[in-house]
Parts: structure tokens; sequence; C-alpha cells
């Protein structure tokens, strides 16, 4: 397979995972939000954080609301990474490598970007804004579950897996770098209450409440909802599982790239050996901060060894 195919393909994986999650956290920050009391908002601005468009935002001069900062994530022209945008890099990197794919894949992804573009030209209502990212967010499965049972596990199927789960883990440290360094204003008297609302929407964000509560079966909260998130072996969005997936992907190519490895190894020793109890504030924020870091070095030697500039 010619290795600009294989870098298509791992973009791909890494852009539909980007559009879901992106999806999945507008609608649980907007519930938060809802669930909150009155006076007290988690409001709309860490969102810009947790994608990493915070300089860009700032840029525009434009008020943390929640129309404003929902638009610029949605469709705005200025925002390289809005879900619009995301959704065209996803269709597109998947059309360069179609007949390595199922029909039914290009078919549902081409589909899911024309749908996208008609709603996002527009201005949606809450309610609409709402209905159409939870059916985003079941577009991108199907396409993920056509591929798992309908594409041959080979290393086209891989690259597309290697993006994904880079992404998502990626994804589960910038939520809870921003979101556990400044979960709640230190001034409320009794905090308890209104840190388990927050912590259940971390665990939402990423899909993972239930199955926190089945693995844990203890009232959420924040020394917990870390180890779920950063250690649990068995749940798909946490840090550690995407790290034993990506690495038993990385060993499986031709071409091992003991660079990609290393890091991989680097980070699972970082999350086995890190104290989680009481972790927050500046510490999990750096803490969160090394993970990334050794991820986007996973990246550049999955970039090098496999992507090699032409």
């Amino acid at each position: 397979m010619l290795s600009r195919l294989a870098e298509n393909l791992y973009w791909h994986g890494r852009y539909l995972e980007r559009a879901e999650d992106l999806a999945r956290l507008i609608n649980v920050n907007a519930h938060l939000n809802l669930d909150l009391p009155s006076g007290l908002s988690a409001g709309w601005e860490p969102l810009v954080r947790i994608t990493g468009n915070a300089a860009r935002f700032k840029a525009e001069e434009r008020e943390a609301g929640e129309r404003q900062v929902v638009r610029f994530l949605l469709s705005d022209e200025a925002n390289s990474g809005s879900l619009k945008a995301t959704l065209e890099n996803a269709r597109e990197n998947l059309r360069s490598a179609r007949d390595l794919l199922p029909r039914e894949v290009w078919e549902q992804m081409n589909g899911l970007y024309i749908k996208g573009n008609e709603q996002l030209t527009g201005n949606l209502s809450k309610r609409r804004r709402h209905e159409f990212l939870r059916e985003l967010i079941l577009d991108c499965q199907q396409i993920a579950g056509t591929l798992l049972g309908c594409m041959s596990q080979d290393h086209a199927y891989d690259f597309i897996l290697i993006g994904r789960y880079l992404e998502r883990a990626d994804m589960t440290t910038r939520i809870l770098e921003v979101r556990g360094y400044d979960l709640l204003p230190d001034d409320i008297e009794n905090l308890s209450p209104y840190e388990s609302i927050q912590w259940m929407s971390v665990l939402k964000s990423l899909t993972g409440y239930q199955m926190y509560r089945r693995h844990v079966r203890l009232r959420v909260n924040g020394s917990d909802v870390l180890r779920f998130l950063l250690r649990n072996d068995q749940f798909p969005r946490s840090v550690m599982f995407c790290l034993r997936a990506l690495e038993a992907l990385i060993e499986g190519l031709p071409g091992e790239d003991d660079q990609a490895l290393r890091a991989i190894t680097r980070l699972q020793r970082t999350l086995n050996e890190t104290k989680l109890v009481g972790l927050r504030g500046e510490p999990l924020g750096k803490l969160m901060d090394k993970l990334q870091i050794e991820l986007a070095d996973t990246h550049e030697a999955v970039r090098q060894t496999w992507f090699p500039s032409l």
C-alpha cells in the first residue's frame, strides 16, 4: 500500500473521531449548564480550550457566550478545526483511498458530509442543534461499525485505527486537563454536589458514565474518574486502552518503528506510576500536558516512518 494512501486513511480515522467527540462535547456541555443551579455555570469557553483553538478564538475578539462559541466550533470559516471543516477533511481523506474500502463506507461518509454541510450552513436552533449532533454521533459510529464488520482487517484498516486511537487518547487528556483544572470556582461553600455533576459530565463527554458505574460502583468523584479514564484497560476510550491498542497495531505493521513504541511505553509508565488520588488543578494540568506531548511524539514517529514527505 502506498504511503500516501496510508496517510489518508490515518487522517480519516483521526478526523472522524474528532467530529464525533466534538459533537458530543457540545451536547454534554449544554446539558451540564442546565443541570447546574441558577447562578452557577460551566460556561462555553472551556470547549474552545479543549479543542485547542483558544488563541484563534481570542484573535477574533469574540464574547465567550453560547451562541458565539457554538458557531465558532460548528461552522465558522475562520476556524479550520470546526465541525464543518472536520467533516470535509474526513470525507476528502476517505475519497482519496475509497478503492481500498467497502463501497457502503464511502456512501455513508459522503451522505454524512452532505447532511452536515446543509445543516451547518444555516442557523441551528438549540433543539435542532441537539438532534443534529446526536444523529451525527450515530452516523460516525455507523461508519466505524461498517468498517469493522465489512472491511478486510489488513494494514489499511490498521492505519484507520491508529488515527482513531491517537485522536481518542488525545481528546481524553484534553477534556481532563480543562475540566479538571478549573472544574468549579473555589468560593463555593459546599463543592461536593456540584463536583459530582461536573465529573459526571466529563464521563458523559466520553460516553463513559454507565461503564464507570459498572466498573467502580461508587459515587462519582474525581480520583475514581481519573483512574477510570486514564488506567482502565477495558473501557475503549480510556488512555490506557488506546495505548495498548496502538502498541499492538504498530507492532504488526511492516517497518516497525521503535521510536513510536518507546513513546507509548513512556506513556504507559507515566500512567502507572502517577498518584491520582487528590490530583487536580495545576498538577493535573501538568500531567495532561506531559501525556499530550508524548502522544504528539507518537504521531510524529508514525508520520516519519510510514508517511515520509515526497
